[in-house]
Order: structure tokens, then C-alpha cells, then sequence
């Protein structure tokens, strides 16, 4: 039986994961990396899609972003994933499925787990080894928040505003917000964990400018 169009509403943020069959690796080398971004870029500006966070690992991809109209996140991941699965088959060989089934795509409603999930998608290469930090990984959207990384792909996350008042504090912010979470992998995220930080990176900043400043 075909299978049933997935009800996928515009104007909300998604989480969606896409993985190699058997678990099996899908980026064996930069130039890889390099071309699912390329593809990534082409389709999400063609069917207008917002990308606010990302991650590729060795087997497994994350994106978290916000279709404009309905139905264009299948019509975007269908064209990556495929174009990519042929790139690959070209350049390795092998036969048979390539992704792990459909990708899946998980709504995201809250901004606690809007936050939760930005923090969890950046973290992964830690959380699996490859880096202690993850400023030390190049394939994904980490830098573009805490260092100003022009990505050429990541569409600026609206709730990048909450760690600061301008682009410096954000930036601060923002690598303080995913050291906590680092630290704390299991902690949701309360109403007042954002203003604690704040408060924390103001304090910082208050040891380094003459109190003058301030008057």
C-alpha cells in the first residue's frame, strides 16, 4: 500500500532526524558533509523552509526548523535525502535502502523544549564522543550562535534574543546556556534558567568594566 501523506503544518518548529539503514555511516569524508549542506541550502531556499539548528553526525542527521507553507518539509526532505543517497551510491557503490525508513519529524510547541532540543542537537558530538566541546565540531550550527559563524544556511533562532540585549551578549549567552545544559544533560529547563544565566554573564561582565561605566 502507498503510503499516507504526513500532516505536517505549516508555521511550526520541527525536530527531524533522519538516519543511515542498519545505522550504518552516511558521511565518510568532508566532501560529504560539504554536499548534504550544499543540497540542504539549494532545497530549503527552493520550498522555503527555515533552518534554526543542525547537526550531521557519522550516521544520523538533526535539523530543527519551521516550514512556511504546509507540506514543504517532505517535499524538502525528500529531494535532500534522495539527491544525497545518490551521491553516495555514485561515489561508494552499494545497493539496497540507504536512509533508515522515512525521516521522522517531531513538533515542537514550548519554548522550554524549543531550547531543549536546540541544546540537544548541538551537543550530540559530545554526547557521543567526538568532541569534548562543541565548538570543536565543524558540521553543525553550534558556531553560528556562539561565535558568529556565517553558515550561509542557518536562519538566526527567534528565541536567540533571550540570552542577551545586542550580539555580543548573546553570543555570551548562548555558550553559557549549552555548557550548562553540557553539565547538565538531564535537567529541563525552568522558567528561570535563562535569567539565572543572565544573571550569571552579567555579574562576569561587571568584574571586567570599571563600575564608572555603569553610573
Amino acid at each position: 500500500m502507498p503510503r499516507k501523506p504526513r500532516l505536517v503544518p505549516a508555521n511550526y518548529v520541527y525536530h527531524i532526524i533522519s538516519r543511515g539503514n542498519n545505522k550504518q555511516d552516511v558521511f565518510m569524508d568532508d566532501q560529504d558533509h560539504f554536499r548534504y549542506l550544499y543540497l540542504l541550502k539549494k532545497y530549503k531556499d527552493q520550498y522555503k523552509f527555515l533552518i534554526y539548528h543542525y547537526v550531521l553526525m557519522n550516521n544520523h542527521v538533526h535539523i530543527m526548523g519551521m516550514p512556511l507553507q504546509e507540506g514543504l518539509l517532505s517535499k524538502l526532505m525528500r529531494r535532500v535525502n534522495c539527491s544525497y543517497a545518490l551521491y553516495f551510491r555514485k561515489k561508494y557503490g552499494g545497493i539496497g535502502h540507504f536512509w533508515q525508513d522515512r525521516f521522522k519529524s517531531l513538533i515542537i510547541l514550548t519554548e522550554k523544549y524549543h531550547l531543549k532540543c536546540a541544546s540537544y542537537i548541538e551537543l550530540n558530538p559530545v554526547k557521543s564522543g567526538l568532541v569534548k566541546n562543541p565548538h570543536h565540531y565543524k558540521w553543525s550550527s553550534y558556531n553560528v550562535y556562539a561565535y558568529g559563524v556565517n553558515s550561509g544556511i542557518v536562519d538566526i533562532d527567534p528565541l536567540y534574543k533571550i540570552f542577551g540585549e545586542n550580539l555580543d551578549d548573546r553570543r555570551i549567552g548562548y555558550v553559557d546556556f549549552i555548557n550548562y545544559m553540557m553539565q547538565n544533560p538531564q535537567e529541563n529547563i525552568q522558567d528561570n534558567t535563562i535569567q539565572k544565566l543572565q544573571e550569571k554573564i552579567f555579574s562576569k561582565l561587571r568584574l571586567l568594566v570599571p563600575p564608572s561605566l555603569y553610573c
